[in-house]
Parts: structure tokens; C-alpha cells; sequence
């Protein structure tokens, strides 16, 4: 039988952190410490699937956080299901390769659905009177309940905005515990999100966020410790790995307001609300983090030019991909954008459409990931003083997913065994085939 082989998948973590982290660093002592470099986009769902498949987003379909489903003229954030990703997970893979072996997935994006034996994520109910009911979808179905009724509900509120902190990923902790304990899969794959917040609301080298540096090695020891303990004769290979690194930013866009200046982007009116008109617009851009995607109704040549050309040289716009340039970032997908915008490493690109706050949609004072069509940092900075999320894009100081130089961003992969790592510097698109071989060389 092999060794047991748990995966850590954390965003944000840096080299440099690992000073702070005494117990991170005790694993990567008896082991091997790489350089990790994740791919573009360097955001959560794409950097997930590289690690999962092998594969980089032409093949596995995960261009961004969300999609945009031009035949129903709809956005999905974050909500997808597992069959979006188009190609095999690792425990696909363990499966066919090795029948009998049995893996777990906790909280990593788009696993509803997924081939492994054992999952746990979130999964809130949708109430008619649009509350919220704290659930997970869990496989087994039963499971979710056995969680729930030993630790409580999986708190919810701090997985995400203003009040996200360390409760989210100390229940994720606890709860693979106990799936360790109940279950013992052989493959484990864990999420654990705490770094990503302090880092974007107030900047990677914060106070807030070295705080957050020192408060998840907490969790992750006792992760480490109770999970070796469960497993007793035969103690895991750990491996961590850094979805990517938080960038400090300094400077924000707004595509889809230059969209609209240019009269290329079509909003409808709800009272005194403007909305974004998908099926009007001639183009409109789904941003996410230092990522935008610019979707050009029916391809039209000459609109893809006209749209290339305003973000060229536009300030906090590092690179305009159109046509056969996508390839460059493995991005030649058809559910890519026909142009695609790469922030600068300080820059960040933000949803807004409207021209005067006053027209801004209600949602947008919310925290509500789903109705967005992109990403919104700024939902961390809630006002408790008006009750609203503030319209101020300029408040987010730290951002990801574009590329930036080595020296400034140097993510890791961790391994608690020497051996294991077949190079210094490596990519995301390595992980899957390295815990494959631990498999195979069982």
C-alpha cells in the first residue's frame, strides 16, 4: 500500500513566510522546499484545475473564477459544478490507475459533483425570501450532517467579506480531522483560505496579514499532529503547496466603464439602477482580480480590433491578448474572451459599469460573489456605519493573477520527504504528476 499522501493547496503563502511559520518550516526541514510558479491566471479555480489535471486552462477549460455562457447570456461565479472541468482530477486518475484507492476532497472550488470518494464545500440553501441556510454538500450526503453535529455548522460568514478570518479554515482543519479519523482516505486534498484575506483588504506585508501568516501555522500544526496521530503506522507525505502569491496594488481599472465610454457596453434601467445588458452589449469584460476576459458579441472582427486598441497603453494594462496571442497563457479556449486584459503587477481591474454611483445596481453595496459578473475585493471593506459595501475600488492594496518577476512574488511547494520534488523551480501544472508518482511508486 502507499504512503498516504495529504495536499495542502494555500493561497498567498510566500517563501518568506515561512520565517513566521515554525511549523511549516519543520516539514520543509525534514523534506524539500521548490519554487512554485503558477500559471495565468494565477486565480483560485484556474490554479486549482492546473494543480488537479496536469493541465493548463486550453485543456481543462477553467479560464477564470466564472464563466460567461454566451448562448443564455449569463454570468456563474464561483458556483459551477465539477463537470466544468474537462479533463481528470487526481483522484480520477488514482482510480483508474490504482481501483480501490480512495481520496478526499475538503473545500476545493468546483469538487460539487466531483469522482472522489469523500468531499466536503461549501453549499449554502437559497431560501424563497433570499436567506441563506449554512449547509455543505458532502459526499456521502450523510456526512455533512455527522460534521455538522460534532463541530456545528461550517461558519460561513468567515470564508468570505468582511468578516472572514481564521474560523473558516479552523473548521476546514477540524473537519478533515475528523475525516481523517472516520475515513482514512489515501489521497487528501485540502483547501485553506485564511491568507487571502488580510493580503488583498490591506496589503501582503501588513500587519493584518503577517498576524494571519502566524494564526494559520497555528491551525496547520494541529492539522499536522492530529492527522499523523489518526493515521498512526503509516504518517503521510505532506505537501504544500502556494496557489500563488498576493501582489501589493496601488491602482485600479475599470474596463467595463471604457467599454461603456466607447458605446460598446449597454446597461437597462431598474428604477434608478443600471444594469448590465449581456445580450445588448457589443462587448462587455467579466474582471477577475488582475484578469479580464472581454467578450465581443459574435466575434465581430472588427469590434475585437476596436476593443484591443482602447486597452493598448490604457495605465494599469500590462498586455492585450487577441486571436492567436491567448496561446501565449495556454488561454485558446472557447470559452475565453476574445480579448484578453493582463493588469500590471500594482494594478487590479475592477466589475463597475455605472458612471455615477447613484445608478450603481443594490447588489453592489452587498456581499453577493454570485450576481457580480466579476470579482469584488472591496466587499471586505463593509461600512458598519452605513451597512454597506463602500463604491470605492481604490480601498483593495493587494491583487493576483498576472504574471509578475520572480523576485517579487516566489510562491513554494513544501514536501515532508526528501525525494519527492524533481526540480528547484516548478510549475503548477507539476503537482498532479507528482503525487501520482508516490502512487505508482507504491
Amino acid at each position: 500500500m502507499a504512503q498516504p499522501v495529504v495536499l495542502l493547496s494555500i493561497p498567498g503563502l510566500r517563501a518568506r513566510d515561512l520565517a513566521s511559520m515554525p511549523r511549516l518550516q519543520a516539514l520543509a526541514a525534514s523534506g524539500q522546499q521548490a519554487r512554485l510558479v503558477p500559471g495565468f491566471p494565477a486565480v483560485t479555480c484556474p490554479v486549482q484545475a492546473n494543480m488537479t489535471t496536469g493541465l493548463a486552462p486550453r485543456e481543462h477549460g477553467i479560464i477564470a473564477n466564472g464563466f460567461y455562457y454566451r448562448d443564455r447570456h449569463e454570468v456563474e461565479m464561483w458556483t459551477a459544478w465539477n463537470e466544468c472541468i474537462q479533463r481528470p482530477q487526481i483522484w480520477d486518475t488514482l482510480h483508474e490507475r490504482r481501483p480501490g484507492t480512495t481520496s478526499a476532497v475538503w473545500f476545493a472550488l468546483h469538487s460539487k459533483g466531483c469522482g472522489a470518494d469523500y468531499v466536503c464545500t461549501p453549499a449554502p440553501i437559497h431560501n424563497p425570501d433570499g436567506s441563506e441556510s449554512l449547509w455543505c454538500y458532502t459526499k456521502p450526503t450523510e456526512l455533512y450532517g455527522e460534521l455538522r453535529d460534532t463541530l456545528g455548522h461550517f461558519p460561513l460568514q468567515h470564508f468570505w467579506g468582511p468578516l472572514a478570518n481564521i474560523k473558516s479554515s479552523a473548521w476546514i482543519v477540524d473537519s478533515a480531522i475528523h475525516a481523517a479519523r472516520t475515513l482514512r482516505p489515501e489521497f487528501f486534498y485540502i483547501y485553506l483560505p485564511h491568507l487571502d484575506y488580510a493580503a488583498q483588504k490591506l496589503g501582503p506585508d501588513s500587519e493584518a496579514a503577517r498576524q494571519a501568516v502566524v494564526d494559520l501555522d497555528g491551525v496547520l500544526g494541529k492539522l499536522i499532529d492530529e492527522v499523523e496521530a489518526a493515521l498512526g503506522a503509516e504518517p503521510p507525505l505532506w505537501l504544500v503547496a502556494s496557489e500563488y502569491t498576493i501582489q501589493p496594488v496601488d491602482h485600479v481599472t475599470y474596463p467595463n466603464r471604457v467599454l461603456r465610454q466607447a458605446d460598446l457596453l449597454r446597461v437597462t434601467q431598474e428604477g434608478d439602477a443600471e444594469l448590465l445588458d449581456f445580450a445588448g452589449s457589443q462587448a462587455w469584460a467579466l474582471v477577475d482580480h488582475q484578469l479580464g476576459h472581454i467578450f465581443v458579441k459574435d466575434a465581430q472582427p472588427r469590434v475585437v480590433a476596436q476593443v484591443a486598441e482602447l486597452f493598448r497603453g490604457q495605465p494599469g494594462i500590462a498586455e492585450v491578448l487577441v486571436g492567436d496571442e491567448l496561446q501565449r497563457y495556454h488561454l485558446d479556449h472557447p470559452r475565453s474572451g476574445e480579448v484578453v486584459l493582463v493588469s500590471t503587477p500594482n494594478s487590479w481591474q475592477a466589475y463597475y459599469w455605472w458612471l455615477d454611483d447613484q445608478h450603481a445596481p443594490a447588489f453592489a453595496r452587498t456581499v453577493d460573489i454570485h450576481r457580480k459578473p466579476g470579482y469584488d475585493p472591496v466587499e471586505m471593506h463593509f461600512d458598519r456605519q452605513t451597512m454597506s459595501i463602500p463604491l470605492d475600488a481604490t480601498l483593495v492594496r493587494g491583487s493576483h493573477g498576472a504574471p509578475v518577476p520572480r523576485d517579487q512574488a516566489e510562491g513554494v511547494l513544501l514536501s515532508s520527504r526528501p525525494g519527492v520534488l524533481p526540480g528547484a523551480t516548478l510549475a503548477d501544472t507539476d503537482v498532479a504528476g507528482i503525487v501520482l508518482q508516490q502512487f505508482d511508486a507504491g
